[in-house]
């Protein structure tokens, strides 16, 4: 199977309306997405979803690789030696997860539509669904509460709150939502950096009675003893998001035993063969993983999503990130039920001919 023909072009998505963390609003979502054909008449699809504040990167830089870099590399070669070529662009590219992400997907993609199966089943299929977490982005609090009924209502078992400005109108905002909704949801807190090391001490011991599942990148993710002081000091498990960009990241913040927990996210890392690298590091360690996402079309949560299921220590979900977007060319491509996300059953990566 050769690669005869690659095409790749950025789309914007508006959001349903602009959310806030703690350190940006977002309005809408750019995606850059990658097809490319094969002499067997197989169509593979990519997508990156650039942004500066995480991936260093923007749609135009993106563009600039396919066009200078992956395209003419890519033409004429043999999806199969992906290893070999993953490593090679990741030479020429150093600084561009989400545009490797992009070819590591559309590479997948491949074959397991060569193989006739869901890419999940490719990658290990340990399980065929998985629950994921819906966020709520700094809001006031009595916003924030309608939200979290809205979502229990919805069947969602789990929301991700989003804060680290106040730590004050944080807690109240816990409080608050355990009052008006039980123990129906689980309650995941992220911090976005926006946290000292006594902030993230104090939210986590005010909280405890409301039983926070989980702490994310709380501190200055250029630190990571800082996250350290942290997961030392407090009875959640502390997650890094913000810290983890490489397989050298994960290796030094699970040997110094920084944290209990990490998000690994596609775009992040540069792409599933990266992120499964990552995750066995990190199980070595008998830390669990999160497969988390950016603001993406489906086509990169369905990516997100056969990773997820691939293997036992991904325990966690956090792929939301199509749910706010309009105009997204690949909506429908993963199922959502009650909170639970299903992957489609067509082989590959689900993308219909």
């Amino acid at each position: 199977m050769k690669i005869t023909r690659l095409e790749c072009w950025a789309h914007a998505m508006p959001l349903t309306e602009p959310y806030t963390i703690a350190y940006e609003t977002i309005r809408h979502a750019v995606n850059v997405f990658l097809k490319v054909e094969t002499d067997n008449g197989l169509a593979g699809w990519g997508c990156a979803a650039p942004d500066m504040a995480v991936t260093l990167e923007t749609p135009e830089m993106v563009m600039t690789a396919f066009h200078d870099v992956i395209e003419p590399y890519l033409r004429g070669a043999d999806p199969f030696h992906y290893a070999r070529l993953l490593a090679e662009l990741r030479k020429q590219l150093p600084y561009q997860p989400s545009a490797l992400a992009m070819v590591d997907m559309m590479l997948f993609d491949l074959m397991a539509q060569k193989a006739d199966e869901p890419l999940y089943k490719l990658l290990g299929g340990f399980r065929n669904c998985i629950a994921t977490s819906i966020t709520i982005g700094i809001l006031p609090v009595a916003e924030t509460v309608e939200r979290a009924v809205g979502f229990a209502r919805k069947g969602f078992k789990v929301i991700k709150l989003k804060g680290g400005n106040n730590v004050d109108e944080d807690v109240e905002k816990i409080a608050r939502i355990r009052e008006a909704v039980g123990n129906r949801l689980e309650i995941r807190f992220d911090a976005n950096q926006g946290y000292t090391v006594a902030e993230a001490i104090a939210f986590i011991h005010r909280t405890e009675h409301y039983k926070v599942e989980l702490l994310e990148q709380p501190t200055d993710k250029h630190n990571e003893e800082l996250l350290k002081e942290v997961a030392l000091n407090v009875s959640v498990p502390v997650m890094a998001d913000e810290s983890l960009m490489t397989l050298k990241d994960v290796f030094h913040l699970t040997s110094r035993g920084c944290i209990d927990m990490i998000n690994i996210k596609l775009v992040k890392v540069g792409g599933i063969m990266e992120g499964l690298h990552i995750n066995s590091v990190a199980k070595a360690d008998n830390v669990e993983a999160m497969v988390g996402c950016m603001d993406e079309s489906a086509l990169g949560i369905a990516a997100g999503l056969h990773f997820a299921l691939s293997r036992p220590n991904i325990a966690y979900a956090d792929l939301d990130g199509h749910l706010d977007l309009l105009d997204d060319p690949f909506a429908g491509m993963v199922r959502l039920e009650e909170g639970v996300l299903y992957p489609s059953e067509r082989a590959g990566l689900g993308v219909k001919g």
